[in-house]
Parts: C-alpha cells; structure tokens; sequence
C-alpha cells in the first residue's frame, strides 16, 4: 500500500490541479506533474495522472452540443495525436533520462509565457488539412514525452476561432485520447503498478472535487487575473523543474 505522507501529497496536489481546471477548462495535467515530477519522479507522476485525467476529460468532452462538429473538423489532429502519445510515451517508458523531465520543465515555461503573451492567431481553414495532422504529431509527441498536453495542441485548438465553450469541449476530446494513449502505452510496458493504480484511484476524489469548486467559481472570480497569477506560477514551476533536473544530470 502506498505510505500516507504519498497518499496526502498526491491527495492536495489534484485538489489544486482539478480547481484550476474547473475554472479554466485546463491544467489539470500541468499543475499535478509539475508538482508532482519534483518530488516522486516524472514516470511515476505520469502514471498517477492517468485516471484522474482519463475520467475529468472525458466528463469534459461529453458536456456540451458540439462533440460531433469539433471530431469532425479535429478528426485527424486527434487521431495522429493519439498515435504519437503512444509512441512518445514508449520512449518515455523505456528511458531513465532526466531529459525528459527537463523537457517538462521547459514545456510548462514555454506554454506560461506564451499564454501570458496571449496572442491570437488564426489558423487559415484551407490550411487545416495539412497542418492538422502535422501539428497533431507534434501535438502527440510532446504528450508522449512529458505527460502535458498543451503544447502545442490547445494553442492549435484555439487558433480554429471556436467559441469559449466549443474550446473546452474540444480540450476535452483532445486531453481524453492523450491520456487514454498514455494508460495503453505506460500499462504495455509495466510501469502502472498496483500501488500506482491505488494512488491513481484515490486522486479521483480530490480531482474531482476540486474541479466542481472550480466550475462553481468560474463565473465568480475575475478569470483575467486568475490566469495572470497561474501562469506566472507554472513559470517559475517550469523552470525550477528545469534547474532541478539539470542538476542531477551534471551530478
């Protein structure tokens, strides 16, 4: 059985996690693993996440009237994207590198500072067929890699002008296939143990509790500056994880 001390952290770190993604229809991922990567390892942190995200995504995805014309026109950015979290999470598995933790580190700070830069680009419609499946490559292996799902699929996502609730929607359907891709690749190589299963399972209450805090606050809070103070904090979360890493790696 995992130790309390494992049970509690876990426990207040998805807690967290799933409040910002209430409030913001993300995060939940970025926040756990940046936590969590820093004290009981990438790879384990990654395993944990598995079903929270698994279950908060997919109640993400189902909730609204726009599944069927976001799959539509997302059909094969979601499917490539499936395929190369599979295969990026197979390297990931098979390798002991603190790279890909520092990867993590410099994801997490390049998506912060984008986000507070916040510029709004469009994506041309004739240019989707080609940059679709492409970017979902991308997309997948950088999920693969590093257990986040942002980078650069949400950016992706929101430069197809959807509306804030087709955008949530469609971060839902995305983040599902990521993290199921990641359960079928990370299970195939043995790395979910029973104790990180039991942990995984455990992490669904606070995720999800959490997370209706935060759907519940969503229309409350002044979201401008909410983000402002999130992203700034995934910043420096980001580059600690960085230092942290390359450190052991020059050690």
């Amino acid at each position: 059985m995992p130790s309390v001390e494992t049970i509690l952290l876990v426990s207040v770190v998805f807690l967290i996690a799933g409040f910002v993604k209430g409030v913001i229809g993300l995060g939940l991922p970025t926040v756990s693993l940046a936590l969590l990567a820093a004290t009981i390892g990438l790879k384990p942190a990654v395993a944990v996440l598995i079903l929270p995200a698994l279950a908060t995504n997919a109640i993400q995805a189902m909730t609204g009237s726009s599944l069927l014309e976001i799959v539509r026109r997302t059909w094969t950015f979601i499917l490539v994207a499936f395929v190369c979290t599979w295969l990026g999470a197979s390297i990931l598995a098979g390798s002991t590198s603190p790279a890909f933790a520092a990867l993590l580190g410099l994801v997490t700070a390049a998506y912060a500072g984008f986000s507070l830069a916040a510029p709004q680009i469009f994506m041309p419609k004739n240019w989707e067929p080609v940059l679709s499946p492409a970017l979902g490559g991308i997309s997948g292996m950088v999920t693969g890699l590093t257990g986040t799902f942002v980078v650069p699929g949400v950016m992706y996502l929101h430069s197809l002008g959807f509306s804030k609730d087709k955008l949530i929607q469609g971060m839902g359907i995305l983040f599902t296939m990521s993290s199921l891709a990641l359960g079928i690749s990370f299970g195939s190589h043995g790395l979910i143990s029973n104790n990180l299963i039991v942990v995984s399972a455990i992490a669904l209450i606070p995720a999800f509790f959490g997370m209706f805090v935060g759907v519940k606050f969503r229309n409350r809070l002044n979201n401008k500056q909410f983000r402002r103070v999130f992203f700034v904090s995934l910043l420096f979360l980001g580059i600690y994880i960085m230092a942290r890493s390359l450190s052991v790696n020059l050690l």
